[in-house]
């Protein structure tokens, strides 16, 4: 089966990784907040790996860095949302570390990736 370039960035990986472990952890938030915290939350962090792949595919070096620079905001976006749902007691603290962790790895090597594409 074919691949497409973006499935082999260990950076997307890890990407489609943090989105797929917030989906399970809003599942266990409040019902009253699916329309709300949760489709936030699930949006951002989907628009990480879609940024990525939607950037990888782009011709032009001024195209791929904007993407990965838009998959960086919306990184940043996660870990604020996560923050807060901490706050709200949704997550617990050592949650919160535990996606920090991710979230700084996955901010590291897209920086790094954004880096050689200013290059």
């Amino acid at each position: 089966m074919y691949s497409y370039g973006f499935e082999k960035l260990e950076v997307w990986q890890l990407s489609r990784k943090l989105a797929k472990d917030i989906y399970q952890t809003t599942s266990k938030f409040p019902e009253e907040e699916k329309f709300g915290f949760i489709s936030q939350l699930r949006r951002a962090t989907v628009s990480v790996s879609s940024n990525i792949a939607e950037g990888n595919s782009r011709k032009s070096t001024k195209d791929k860095a904007h993407f990965m620079e838009m998959s960086f905001s919306s990184l940043m976006e996660v870990i604020n949302q996560l923050i807060l749902a901490t706050d709200l007691r949704y997550i617990s603290t050592k949650e919160l570390n535990e996606y920090r962790n991710s979230i700084n790895e996955l901010s590291n090597k897209l920086n790094a990736f954004w880096n050689s594409l200013k290059r």
